[in-house]
C-alpha cells in the first residue's frame, strides 16, 4: 500500500509521540512509523522520578503507552512498520517499510533515536544473551539473588546498577575514571546502597565463562594505572557506555557530526535538507533526557507545519 501525508514521523519514543500530538491537532494528518523499538528507550527503563508533571515516580513502558494513545486520540495514523529506506533527494520524501508498503510526506520528522553502545570485545558478542546485557531492565530478573556487574560511569550505568541491586545479591560497577559522570544524586544514591561496590580506573579486557553451554563466570579487567589484570567473578555483565544515533538509514543523504549525529540548524530542528527535521536523541548528545526529547518533538512539529504553510500549494501532494 501506498500513505500519504504532510508529515511523516520515523519513531515513537518521547520525541516522536510529542511531534505527532502537535502536528494532529494542527490538523495535519501525520503519519508515526513506529519501528522496532515502539515507545523507544522508556520501555527498557523502569522508574521515571524526572518527567514533569508526577509528583511519585511513574513507570517508563506506561509513560509511552500514554503518549502512543493521547498521539492516536488526537489523530495519528500509527502504524506498526519499520522503515527500511528512505529516499531525501526529493521532495515529497519516500520511505519504504519492511511490510512493503510505502510512505511518502511532505515534510518528515526523523525521531529514530539512539541504541545502546557495546565495547566491541569478540567475547561480549560470544556471550550476549549468555550473561551479557545492556538492558538491567530487560535482562536483570534473570540474575535474581546473582553477583552482577555494571559497566559505566554516567546517568545509564548508575541507572542499571540501582535497579539491579533492588533484586541481585552484588552489583559491582566498574569505571574506567576515577570519578562518575553521572548526576550527584544518582551517585549520592548509589554510594549508599549496601550491595553495591565500585571499582575505578579499571576496564574490561575481556569476559570469561563456559563454552558449552555458554555461560558467563566473570569479566576479567585491567587497572589503567597500574596495569594489574584481575577476574571479578559474576554471572550478568550490563554494558551500560552511551548510545549510537539510529542514523544508518541517511547514510550519505543528510549532514551528520563526527558522532554521526544529525546535525540542525542552532535553536531549531532543521536539517540539512529542507522540509527535514530530526528531534530527540537522534540529534541530541548533550541532554538525552525524556523531557528535553519531547520538546524538540514539539519543536519539529511546529517547524513543519510552519514549512507547509509557506509550501506553494502546486507543491502539495495531499489535501
Amino acid at each position: 500500500m501506498e500513505h500519504k501525508t504532510p508529515v511523516l514521523i520515523i519513531g515513537s519514543g518521547a520525541a516522536g509521540c510529542t511531534a505527532a500530538i502537535y502536528a494532529a491537532r494542527a490538523a495535519l494528518n501525520p503519519i508515526l512509523v513506529r519501528g522496532m523499538q515502539p515507545g523507544g528507550q522508556l520501555t527498557i527503563t523502569t522508574e521515571v522520578e524526572n518527567y514533569p508533571g508526577f509528583a511519585e515516580a511513574i513507570q517508563g513502558p506506561w509513560l509511552m503507552e500514554q503518549m502512543e494513545a493521547q498521539a492516536a486520540h488526537v489523530g495519528t495514523q500509527m502504524v506498526h512498520d519499520t522503515i527500511v529506506s528512505v529516499d531525501l533527494s526529493k521532495r515529497p520524501f519516500v520511505a519504504k517499510g519492511d511490510s512493503g508498503d510505502t510512505y511518502i510526506g511532505e515534510t518528515l520528522v526523523i525521531a529514530t533515536g539512539a541504541s545502546a553502545r557495546w565495547l566491541g570485545l569478540e567475547s561480549e558478542t560470544k556471550f550476549q544473551n549468555f550473561g551479557v546485557s545492556a538492558c538491567a531492565t530487560c535482562d536483570g530478573f534473570f540474575f535474581k539473588k546473582k553477583d552482577v556487574v555494571v559497566l559505566g560511569g554516567g546517568n545509564s550505568a548508575v541507572e542499571e546498577a540501582m535497579f539491579l541491586a533492588k533484586i541481585c545479591n552484588s552489583v559491582t560497577l566498574i569505571h574506567r575514571r576515577d570519578t562518575l559522570r553521572a548526576e550527584k544524586i544518582g551517585q549520592e544514591r548509589l554510594f549508599a546502597t549496601e550491595n553495591i561496590k565500585v571499582i575505578w580506573d579499571s576496564v574490561v579486557e575481556e569476559f570469561v565463562g563456559d563454552d558449552n553451554p555458554p555461560s558467563l563466570t566473570g569479566v576479567k579487567i585491567k587497572n589503567v594505572k597500574t596495569d594489574e589484570t584481575r577476574v571479578v567473578p559474576c554471572h550478568g555483565a550490563f554494558v551500560a557506555i552511551g548510545h549510537n544515533p539510529n542514523t544508518s538509514l541517511f547514510d550519505g543523504q543528510i549532514a551528520l557530526d563526527s558522532d554521526r549525529y544529525i546535525t540542525v540548524k542552532p535553536g531549531t530542528t532543521q536539517t540539512s535538507i529542507p522540509g527535514v527535521f530530526a528531534a530527540g536523541d537522534v540529534q541530541d548528545k548533550i541532554y538525552r533526557q525524556a523531557v528535553t526529547a519531547a520538546g524538540t518533538g514539539c519543536m519539529a512539529a511546529l517547524e513543519a507545519q510552519k514549512f507547509l504553510e509557506h509550501l506553494p500549494a502546486s507543491e502539495r501532494v495531499t489535501a
